[in-house]
């Protein structure tokens, strides 16, 4: 798949006009990116701000809304 036509999205929580956070992206499931997964319908990329041609995060679906759950219960605070 090719990422420079993807649309991503910065959270709006966003300072720094947008600088030093991550992006996602909601795309078409690609076999390439996650054929091993049962739920590859539907792909939600994650990347860097300050590296967009760096590595991406891949995640499906129901990965993505476990990872959302996971927030909004602050399983991830330090």
């Amino acid at each position: 798949m090719d990422s420079s036509r993807v649309t991503w999205r910065k959270s709006s929580f966003s300072g720094n006009g947008g600088a030093d956070c991550v992006e996602v992206a909601v795309v078409p499931g690609d076999p390439t990116l996650a054929g091993h997964k049962a739920d590859a319908d539907e792909h939600y990329l994650v990347r860097d701000s300050k590296d967009p041609n760096g590595p991406k995060l891949t995640f499906t679906r129901s990965e993505w809304a476990a990872f959302v759950k996971g927030v909004k219960a602050d399983e991830f605070d330090v």
